[in-house]
């Protein structure tokens, strides 16, 4: 039987614009009931904020988050003591592991914050974890430049023997961000086990052997049929996507807003660590952000 040279896609989901924060607006498609997770991946949200919104003061367990900027600036503080500011080109990856509670908001001095927010589950083994707070500045990101044309930024994972050992993921995860000019074609590899999808921002790409054309504000889910290639190509525009691709856990998936765990009686407990401040939340008890 003959084989696929490049995966798939298996279906596009728009990313529909709602309300989300304080008086933001973003554009959701993992996370709605047409694709309510991809395992391991539980929402992506590609959002925009002005200086009269943002995402104050709220809690987690149970994931890791990822904020990827694209442009202006995103204020990031916890209760852990962490705090920091990313731009353009910037990331930050917080393991929320068994608590934390923490604000995202825009520089209001530098007007709109435009990313990408990405929710990873964490196998139930790290759950419980201390959480973790890792930042990359756009120039710690390396690229790789496969041809004239096409720029890959290697956040995490490998392509084109470019890798990155800078950001620990505990859920094994690939997360690329791709550039390429009109009339261009790229191959890259994805290890077999992973389901992964990709996110159009700009352009239009066109995916697999038959070409599959991905839009704007489309979310591609992958084939899972261990391909480890995907053929990538552009015809008569430059194009902005990334590529996400991800370790499934194949685990039990609870979840109730910002708390991810592997069972009901799991969530319960959360929702009583967190009203008591106990079992990793005991800092959220007096704890607010310092620009919320």
């Amino acid at each position: 039987m003959a084989t696929s040279n490049s995966r798939s896609i298996l279906r596009s989901v728009l990313a529909r614009e709602q309300a989300e924060g304080a008086g933001a607006r973003v554009r959701r498609s993992i996370g709605r009931p047409e694709l309510r997770h991809h395992d391991p991946f539980l929402m992506l949200d590609e959002f925009s904020v002005d200086k009269n919104g943002g995402f104050p003061d709220h809690p987690h367990r149970g994931l890791e988050t990822v904020a990827y900027m694209l442009e202006g600036q995103l204020q990031h503080e916890d209760f852990a003591g962490n705090k920091a500011t990313i731009g353009p080109g910037d990331l930050q990856w917080m393991t929320a592991g068994r608590g934390i509670v923490h604000s995202e908001m825009p520089v209001q001095s530098q007007g709109r914050a435009h990313g990408l927010q990405l929710w990873i589950n964490l196998p139930q083994e790290h759950k419980m974890c201390e959480p973790q707070y890792q930042q990359l500045r756009d120039q710690e990101i390396p690229r790789a430049v496969p041809q004239e044309g096409v720029t890959i930024k290697v956040i995490a994972g490998e392509s084109h023997g470019v890798s990155t050992g800078r950001v620990y993921t505990r859920t094994p995860t690939m997360f690329l961000d791709f550039k390429m000019e009109k009339n261009r074609m790229v191959v890259q590899s994805i290890p077999a086990s992973y389901t992964g999808f990709i996110y159009v921002l700009k352009g239009a790409v066109y995916i697999g052997d038959n070409e599959y054309e991905g839009k704007p504000h489309h979310t591609l889910t992958l084939s899972e049929d261990s391909t480890e290639t995907i053929k990538l190509q552009t015809k008569d525009e430059d194009t902005h996507f990334v590529v996400i691709a991800g370790q499934p856990l194949r685990e039990p998936i609870v979840q109730h807003g910002p708390f991810v765990m592997n069972t009901k009686e799991e969530i319960y407990k959360t929702f009583i660590d967190y009203q008591y401040g106990q079992n990793g939340f005991e800092r959220a008890r007096c704890w607010h952000s310092s620009f919320a």
